[in-house]
């Protein structure tokens, strides 16, 4: 994984982390255990798949540059038809507090985006690529001053 892709992952999950850690504090102190390991499953579901959705778009971006952006309209938008999946899927649950698990995804993913807008508009990203050739002059190229 390139530097700048790192950067952004690390940037981007380690926000994420934090307001999980607190969101399980806070579901623990209001459902009990079962609230804090709900919201700690609601956070590691968003970071997988908020995490594996970065990498899948970075990629992208690479191989296939002029389907960056639908790639990433579709990505964002089948990530968070998934998330509701699995709130919907574990609504029922009797393994941890089902609200809290809800909670956790809710704020964890609006973390998540949040942190990765800071990213990008932090991220100084080069629209042309610069040359290689370090020694080129007007009479080299062929136009003239």
């Amino acid at each position: 994984m390139p530097s700048n892709d790192a950067r952004t992952l690390l940037h981007t999950a380690v926000p994420t982390a934090a307001v999980g850690v607190v969101t399980v504090a806070v579901s623990a102190a209001l459902a009990g255990g079962k609230g804090a390991i709900g919201a700690a499953a609601g956070t590691l579901v968003v970071i997988l798949f908020m995490g594996i959705g970065l990498g899948v778009l970075q990629r992208t971006a690479k191989s296939l540059p002029h389907l960056f952006q639908a790639m990433g309209l579709v990505l964002y938008t089948t990530e968070l038809l998934l998330l509701f999946v699995f709130v919907a899927a574990f609504k029922d649950t009797t393994l941890f507090n089902p609200r809290a698990f809800a909670a956790a995804v809710m704020v964890a993913t609006l973390t998540w985006v949040a942190a990765q807008i800071r990213v990008h508009m932090k991220t100084k990203i080069l629209y042309v690529e610069p040359d290689s050739s370090a020694g080129k002059t007007p009479e080299n190229t062929g136009s003239s001053t």
